[in-house]
């Protein structure tokens, strides 16, 4: 016997009918490509969207097809969200950080029909095109004023021009709920980026997920500003988040530095965002600097890599904004867990706090997770047995675009994701490295992320990246690479005193190297196998 219940699809459409609906005066504030600061209401981002379907149809895009994106977060690229997948079309959202190679495979890989690229990428987008010659157009995100010439691109496209004569008529089609909605590639720090095909269902699921209080905890009565970009795993689904509850948005555009930041949190009442470490690191210093507080900012999600304490303490003790860690993956939708406390952790001493907080939080509904060891076996949740962590549920990747097989993806329906954690009875889980990281001394597990988090709260270091290095004894040995801050010059020795009786004695790194710079991934992740490559001949003073 079933429910006798409507048969409704969850379909992305709905989020953008909703808002516009019961939300319709609400903003959607940009800082533009070009400039000026852009407001709108949901309302109209509803019929501009429209205008943009209809556009599509005009262009000959039929449901299935990619159309790809090289955009910041704005409103234009916030119409494309439903604009593309609403007709049934899959948004292909691109990384500009990649590197020209990675991008021209991740176009051709995907198919994608039609570019449409910010004003700045532009020039991007030309030297790419002789590389993706299936693409039949690009729509420049700009107005009539502000287009560009191109004598690679002769024929490019105004995205103003191209929906001004479109109706705002339009009826969202309905189809089959698991229909392919957005696409988008892992950095591919390993091989070729891989592609991740999420559905209108698992958008939904996930959105309404994110939403909750023991998540995101966003409501109407929210100012959102997404600095984790639209083109890195749907902006943390942010964008879906915001029309589902009626949330301001506000949009910061490519302009990520601490006082532009810090701009708009004050003008537009912001009272919660989301990003990486890398970014909060400038906004503390321009905050710093200035002397400056936050008057409208409650809650910080900080996600992408480890938060460290010291960036925890300061935004909570200095600034009075909570700091709520989280974890996830672009094959997660991405969010995995939360860092929130239950009833029982009220009260807790500050040290307890913020040693809670240290860790990546517990699932959200919706994704089961277990650690296994190398022969496979489930692992205890006691706090101390280091896993290898596996993750299942309904918006989670059950395989990759255009890829036959996928190591990762079990045949018992679980998903490797590649990290090495522990988790505490209370089911909060500690990253603690990748598994390809992962230092072995001795047979024992040294985590790397513990030492870097450690290492940037001395007042002399700007960033950190522990990497194992080859020991005639011990197999590996840590070996802590430093970035000093500003004008401080660190020693050895310093760095040293400062992390003892941090971590366990035979933790301690055998060196400290200062460099000028850490490479990164094309998503502010630390890229571990170019410093291991860097430092492979690297000899330890107790070698």
């Amino acid at each position: 016997m079933q429910g006798l219940i409507m048969d409704t699809p969850l379909l992305i459409s709905s989020l953008i009918e909703f808002a516009a609906r019961y939300h319709a005066d609400t903003e959607l504030v940009t800082r533009t490509v070009e400039g000026p600061i852009h407001r709108y209401s949901y309302a109209d981002a509803n019929r501009r969207a429209k205008r943009l379907a209809n556009a599509l149809a005009g262009l000959g895009v039929k449901p299935g097809d990619r159309i790809g994106t090289l955009a910041w977060n704005t409103y234009r690229h916030f119409e494309t969200y439903y604009g593309v997948s609403g007709i049934g079309a899959v948004l292909h959202t691109i990384n500009p950080r990649l590197f020209e190679d990675q991008l021209a495979y991740i176009v051709d890989h995907a198919g994608d029909s039609y570019l449409f690229v910010d004003l700045n990428l532009f020039p991007l987008v030309e030297r790419l095109i002789e590389k993706t010659p299936a693409v039949k157009g690009v729509v420049v995100m700009t107005d009539a004023n502000s287009m560009p010439t191109s004598e690679r691109i002769p024929n490019a496209i105004c995205y103003e021009t191209l929906i001004a004569g479109q109706s705002e008529r339009y009826d969202w089609p309905t189809f089959d709920e698991k229909t392919a909605s957005s696409l988008c590639y892992t950095s591919g720090t390993t091989g070729h980026p891989k592609g991740v095909l999420y559905s209108h269902r698992s958008t939904i699921l996930h959105a309404y997920a994110s939403a909750l209080p023991d998540a995101l905890n966003l409501s109407a009565g929210d100012s959102i500003m997404p600095v984790v970009p639209m083109f890195h795993a749907n902006a943390w689904s942010l964008p879906y988040v915001a029309t589902l509850t009626g949330a301001k948005l506000v949009m910061p555009g490519p302009k990520l530095d601490g006082a532009s930041v810090y701009e708009l949190l004050e003008s537009e009442g912001v009272t919660f965002t989301a990003a990486v470490p890398t970014v909060w690191l400038m906004l503390l210093a321009h905050l710093r600097e200035s002397g400056l507080k936050l008057a409208t900012l409650k809650r910080v999600v900080i996600g992408g890599s480890a938060c460290p304490r010291s960036m925890m303490e300061a935004f909570e003790e200095e600034y009075g904004v909570q700091v709520r860690h989280a974890w996830g993956m672009t094959e997660m939708s991405p969010l995995g867990t939360l860092n929130t406390p239950k009833a029982k952790h009220l009260g807790e001493s500050r040290e307890a706090y913020f040693d809670r907080g240290e860790k990546q939080g517990r699932p959200i509904y919706g994704v089961d997770i277990q650690i296994v060891g190398d022969d496979g076996a489930e692992l205890p949740w006691d706090g101390k047995a280091f896993g290898d962590l596996r993750v299942r549920g309904p918006w989670i990747a059950s395989g990759y675009f255009h890829l036959d097989q996928s190591p990762a993806h079990g045949s018992d329906g679980w998903f490797s994701t590649g990290d090495v954690c522990t988790i505490d009875p209370d089911g909060y889980v500690r990253i603690t490295d990748r598994s390809k990281d992962v230092i072995k001394s001795g047979g024992e597990w040294i985590s790397s992320i513990d030492i870097e988090n450690i290492a940037v709260g001395h007042p002399g270091v700007a960033e950190a990246a522990v990497i194992g290095v080859a020991h005639p004894k011990w197999d590996e040995r840590p070996l802590l690479l430093v970035v000093p801050k500003g004008d401080a010059k660190p020693t050895r020795e310093q760095i040293l005193k400062f992390l003892d009786g941090k971590i366990a004695k035979w933790w301690l790194p055998d060196d400290v190297v200062f460099v000028k710079e850490l490479p990164h991934t094309a998503t502010g992740k630390l890229l571990k196998s170019k410093l291991r490559d860097d430092f492979k001949d690297f000899k330890l003073p107790s070698a």
